[in-house]
This record gives structure tokens, sequence and C-alpha cells, in this order.
């Protein structure tokens, strides 16, 4: 599974724009397989990331909510909670 295509259904709070993007964002560069972008690549995929995040944010809104939340977290929010985490220690 890509490390930024998680279940963004049913999150509390929803998903964010930002989560929404960087799911789009690594569907898009698995399938083209396109790892990095070149002037020759850029537009479609920017294109087409920008497509599936329009997609992927109607189909969320137009979902019913879901009886639990998922299992995980998305990766934005694990690396958040980290970094809150290790503020708190440093403190």
């Amino acid at each position: 599974m890509c490390r930024n295509i998680t279940i963004l259904r049913g999150l509390e709070p929803a998903a964010t724009e930002q989560e929404i993007y960087a799911a789009a964002q690594e569907f898009v560069r698995k399938v083209s397989g396109v790892s990095g972008l070149t002037t020759a690549t850029k537009p479609a995929v920017d294109k087409a990331v920008e497509a599936i995040a329009a997609a992927t944010t109607q189909l969320l809104a137009e979902l019913p909510d879901r009886q639990a939340p998922p299992q995980s977290e998305p990766p934005l929010r694990r690396i958040a909670a980290r970094s809150a985490a290790l503020d708190e220690d440093a403190s």
C-alpha cells in the first residue's frame, strides 16, 4: 500500500485538503511510474493530481458517515503527532 493512500473517510476531524492532496499525489506517482517531475511530466501530473483530489473531496462529501473510524491515521497526522510528542519530550 502506498504510504499516503489511507482511508480518509470517517476521520475525526475530517480529512484536510492537504491530506487529500497528498493521497492524490501518491496515487498519481504510483500509477504513472513518475517519481520525479520534469518539465515534460509536471503539467500532466499536476492536472491529474488536481482532478483526483477534487474527485476524492466530492466522494468523501457524498458518502454516508462511517460507523467506526479507520484503524490508522493518514501519514500527515502520524508525522504531526510524532512532532508534537517530540516537542513535549523536549520541554
